[in-house]
């Protein structure tokens, strides 16, 4: 593997160079930021989320090792990922949720109002309306698009069943849907 940029950097943070840490998250702050801002419902925890990972990166970069193009940034995100779920469960048992994911709340079925949706939205409209999500719908809506994983790893990473976490997803999706038509038809209605 030659020597990118990328590992030039890396080889200085590990050698405790100051620069190369304001190097790296000059670099990576906003796009970090980007992923905490998916789970979190306000600016301010997702900032800490992005403080606490740089913290968690720090203190294993040492022993990080590239086995591919990439494997930095990969590695990053997804302490970033993780840093934000522990936040989340850590936010629920101080406010009394005892710890679960989910939400009681039913969601009505946005199939039952006509309108035709739009074909495109701004994604920060999207991501906007993502944050606005209860935590648990959030989570789980998050881990299964954009991370990736299988309702089974979502399941093992955030202690729930499998049917719990297709439960939350359909119910994230419903509500989302919702949002989504209520905006939209506030959009129309004000364009009248």
């Amino acid at each position: 593997m030659q020597d990118t940029i990328e590992q030039a950097l890396i080889n200085r943070l590990k050698k405790g160079d100051g620069e190369a840490l304001e190097e790296i998250y000059d670099l990576y702050a906003p796009v970090l930021l980007s992923i905490s801002m998916r789970y979190m419902s306000c600016r301010e925890d997702a900032e800490d989320v992005v403080h606490d990972s740089f913290i968690k990166i720090l203190k294993g970069i040492k022993k990080f090792k590239p086995r591919f193009e990439g494997a930095f940034e990969a590695w990053i995100k997804r302490i970033t990922v993780n840093t934000s779920i522990n936040f989340l469960r850590n936010k629920a048992k101080m406010t009394g949720i005892n710890g679960q994911i989910h939400d009681a709340d039913t969601i009505p079925d946005p199939s039952t109002i006509d309108i035709d949706l739009p074909e495109k939205m701004e994604p920060e409209t999207a991501i906007k309306l993502i944050r606005e999500l209860p935590a648990g719908y959030r989570t789980v809506l998050n881990l299964y698009v954009f991370e990736r994983f299988s309702h089974k790893e979502i399941a093992t990473e955030l202690n729930i069943s499998v049917n719990t976490s297709k439960s939350q997803l359909s119910k994230a999706r419903a509500l989302l849907r919702k949002k989504v038509i209520i905006k939209y038809t506030l959009q129309q209605t004000v364009e009248k």
